[in-house]
């Protein structure tokens, strides 16, 4: 889409607000609905976790046990093992072998969570007061399960979408997302990627839907070690030459620096879409620094709010220090990680590059680790990917607002699209910023998120792989 026809559009979604409704308690795919269920239920069961014990292997087994049974050739679902994990791809054939692929993608691990810690077993799923516990209860099981489930309800509808969809559920997302860049290599000429994996609706603390996020940009992720190292010596004769101060001063400089401001289509769009909804001050710096990232006073607005700083540019923080050998000697070493949410087309040497700068200590060394993440540019935000999520939504939440985004990163869509796959983060379940527990204790999500779900990736698939 134009540049012009974007911002018209991400104009007209700032000013339609429409009244929304509540989302159904009971969809009309009541058979997909249970089905869904029943394999959120079973895949929390896995410990689908990096490292020794890893169940992703046979997770996918049972995934793919659900597409073949639902009408899937048992060779058009592989599993693929890799090192401790493994990854899955599942075809569902159009009629025009020619047409690029519509992707629908995943992941199948989730980060460790241990019992002693939980209010109840991470790995054993409990529906409690309308909420679904356990690890994978978001982030997320619960739309590979919605996923699954529609698309064997779309084979029982006997649809055939004019180009092929394919299922692509990833195994180490949470880890080094090794698996991800091959399924990428795959699918080099994809038609476009649909992330179950980001994106997704907000509720307020009340209930009601307020708006969707359509994920179209992502940050990338980047860590910093910074080392410090001295002779060291006897703590009874300190000596200016210290390696922990040294570092203590070089974090403050760096924690006291901002990286310079930056605006791209999909923020500039998000900044204007959300900021109705936002209070008056958040508000007007929001419209202030879409129409110029320069401006000091939004830029102190936005950096200042907790929601917001992650949108206006690339960040950085220290976020583990490690020094000295011994409580009665002076320190000989001393580092600190810099974890970088870098903004898209800024890349991790010109950050390093500034970083060092900023330091402003030529004894210190900085090395980048190579954490299996990769800079991508932001996908176009297309008037089609927009009116089928519209009609998607309409389902269970019309008339909700749809607000273009960009994630703090990082997801599986980066690697599809720094291979020019437009990829976007479609997730139709909604939460309250209260029930949000991924990555933490006691993850949970509504139950009644099933219904409409199903009903979304209905429609989202039909419209868009035809």
């Amino acid at each position: 889409m134009p540049i012009s026809t974007f911002s018209r559009l991400s104009t007209l979604l700032a000013a339609s607000v429409l009244a929304l409704s509540a989302p159904a308690l009971a969809g009309p795919n009541a058979r997909a609905e249970a089905q869904a269920l029943d394999i959120l239920k079973h895949a929390i069961t896995f410990r689908s976790v990096a490292g020794p014990g890893n169940q992703t292997p046979q997770l996918a087994a049972y995934f793919k046990q659900q597409l073949v049974a639902g009408g899937f050739a048992p060779e058009d679902v592989t599993i693929t093992p890799v090192d401790d994990t493994a990854y899955l791809v599942a075809r569902y054939r159009g009629s025009d072998p020619k047409l690029k692929p519509l992707l629908l993608s995943g992941h199948m691990d989730v980060v460790e969570a241990r019992p002693a810690d939980w209010e109840r077993d991470p790995f054993t799923p409990v529906i409690e007061n309308g909420y679904i516990y356990g690890r994978g209860a978001t982030d997320m099981k619960f739309d590979d399960a919605l996923m699954i489930a529609s698309l064997i309800d779309l084979k029982r509808q006997h649809f055939t979408p004019n180009r092929d969809v394919v299922l692509v559920l990833s195994g180490d997302e949470e880890t080094i997302m090794k698996t991800t860049q091959m399924i990428a290599a795959q699918f080099p000429d994809a038609y476009m990627l649909l992330n179950g994996d980001g994106g997704g609706g907000s509720l307020s603390e009340a209930g009601k839907p307020e708006y969707f996020s359509l994920e179209g940009a992502e940050k990338a992720y980047g860590d910093y070690t910074l080392t410090f190292t001295n002779p060291g010596g006897h703590s009874s004769a300190p000596r200016k030459e210290n390696a922990i101060y040294e570092m203590a001063a070089v974090l403050t400089r760096i924690g006291n620096h901002q990286f310079t401001p930056q605006l791209n289509d999909i923020t500039k769009a998000y900044f204007l879409a959300a900021a109705d909804r936002a209070d008056p001050k958040t508000g007007a710096a929001m419209r202030a620094f879409a129409t110029d990232p320069t401006n000091r006073q939004a830029i102190a607005t936005l950096s200042a709010d907790l929601s917001q700083v992650g949108h206006i540019g690339t960040t950085c923080v220290a976020t583990m220090v490690n020094g000295g050998h011994a409580l009665n000697a002076l320190p000989q070493r001393a580092t600190a990680n810099i974890n970088c949410r870098i903004f898209p087309g800024t890349s991790f040497k010109q950050v390093e590059d500034e970083l060092v700068r900023v330091a402003d200590d030529p004894k210190m060394q900085i090395h980048f680790t190579d954490t299996g993440t990769t800079a991508s540019p932001p996908s176009p935000m297309r008037a089609d990917v927009t009116a089928a999520v519209r009609e998607a939504l309409n389902v269970g939440y019309k008339g909700v607002p749809i607000v273009p985004s960009m994630a703090s990163g990082a997801s599986d869509s980066m690697w599809f699209r720094v291979r020019g796959v437009p990829s976007y983060g479609v997730a139709p379940i909604f939460i309250k910023d209260s029930d949000d527990f991924s990555h933490g204790l006691n993850e949970r999500t509504q139950v009644s998120n099933l219904a409409p779900g199903v009903a979304y990736w209905n429609v989202l698939i039909k419209r868009l792989s035809n």
